[in-house]
């Protein structure tokens, strides 16, 4: 029978944002335990698996294991749904481009990198409830194996994905309204055309209120997917109308339908602004349990990882000086809205806006920029550029723009 554990923080969710938040915190002091519900760590993966390589990892120290790399990718192309095609460089394309990942070998190495670090790691382990004394938060109720103990801990992180059971149970405010959520579906798929080293993504009425994605993998492999906006679909069944869609966008692309689905996920990510609180007393939320996922790209991972490293700094100062109020935990509140909220409400507005505009509007914009170099082109001069050819357009997209 398990005894209870104790520990100055547990962390529930092993992927990137738990497992750097769970390394930096053990790394200056704490004690620290991350918690897996899976029986492996980094699968199922719900994820199109782009991912940038350059700046922002490499400056915090995070060290990708290299054979997590699958294909190195210079950019990202955007279809219009006529066929017309912006080509943007990796410098300027995201947090999504740069390289396509293993993200069972990428996940992994980070929760080994928090393992060597002195994080103990429990996998095949559900937190089922808050344990609360004198009207505060002070640990996890789990089930393992069967067995049904506690872990003790001065500060809970929820780290557990978008549905976030323990914010919900820590009475965070976590609900989101149809337009920020995407529903999403995606293959795995072999046997496809080889593709340029692009990661490609098709907008319009083919995946209402989101986008198509195909992103190439080694060879004649890819994964092709769709994100649809909750608020687009008018079934209850909102991930069989995505999978419909996403069918039927393959079965017109004949590089891609001569292939075959050898792996399919599905699932639904926010593609909403960060929640407005993010820690209470004895309890912080990192990752998509935030809602750090880009709401205009639909990409966490790097925002995830930037926020851990704070949070998890914040945490062992937090252990340290014996103070887990929200007061104190808000210097990491405050400390990822300084790294990336700004650009996060940008996309926020930016995709309010797509989600609104025509198939003529998509084709009208894109075939403007037609010829343009983006990878030295400026805000003022898309602007001027889509003026052009289509001056109405330019009061309408300056404030995305």
């Amino acid at each position: 029978m398990m005894n209870d554990l104790n520990y100055d923080v547990v962390v529930v969710g092993a992927g990137p944002a738990g497992s750097v938040t769970a390394k930096y915190a053990v790394k200056n002091g704490a004690s620290v335990i991350m918690l897996e519900k899976r029986q492996e760590i980094g699968s199922p993966v719900r994820c199109g698996e782009g991912l940038s390589l350059e700046g922002r990892l490499d400056e915090i120290d995070i060290k990708i294991d290299r054979r997590a790399i699958v294909r190195q990718i210079d950019g990202a192309r955007l279809f219009s749904p006529k066929g017309y095609v912006l080509k943007v460089g990796k410098e300027m394309a995201g947090n999504e481009c740069g390289a396509n990942i293993d993200r069972d070998v990428f996940d992994k190495g980070l929760a080994e990198d928090a393992g060597d670090a002195g994080v103990d790691i429990m996998v095949k382990t559900m937190a089922t409830d808050l344990i609360r004394r004198n009207g505060k938060i002070a640990g996890v109720t789990v089930k393992h194996m069967g067995e049904t103990f506690n872990i003790n801990a001065k500060v809970v992180v929820a780290a557990d994905g978008f549905e976030s059971k323990i914010g919900r149970m820590a009475g965070i405010k976590t609900a989101l309204k149809p337009t920020d959520i995407n529903t999403c579906f995606q293959y795995f798929m072999v046997g496809v055309e080889e593709r340029p080293a692009y990661n490609d993504f098709y907008i319009g009425s083919i995946a209402p209120g989101g986008y198509v994605w195909v992103f190439p993998k080694q060879g004649d492999c890819a994964n092709v997917g769709i994100g649809v906006n909750l608020a687009s679909l008018n079934k209850i069944d909102d991930v069989g109308m995505a999978k419909k869609y996403l069918d039927k966008f393959i079965a017109n692309h004949p590089e891609l339908n001569c292939g075959k689905p050898i792996k399919e996920i599905a699932g639904a990510i926010s593609c909403s602004l960060p929640l407005d609180q993010t820690v209470d007393d004895n309890i912080l939320l990192v990752g998509d349990a935030a809602r750090f996922i880009d709401p205009l790209t639909g990409g966490g991972i790097v925002n995830g990882i930037l926020a851990g490293k704070i949070a998890g700094e914040v945490l062992s100062e937090a252990v340290q000086k014996n103070d887990l109020s929200k007061n104190f935990l808000m210097k990491y509140d405050k400390g990822w809205r300084q790294e990336f909220e700004s650009k996060m409400l940008r996309n926020w507005f930016a995709k309010e806006k797509l989600i609104t505009l025509k198939d003529e509007v998509f084709d009208n914009v894109l075939e403007a920029l037609q010829g343009m170099d983006i990878e030295h082109v400026t805000t003022l001069n898309i602007l001027r550029a889509v003026q052009s050819k289509y001056p109405d357009l330019v009061a309408e997209f300056e404030d995305m723009l």
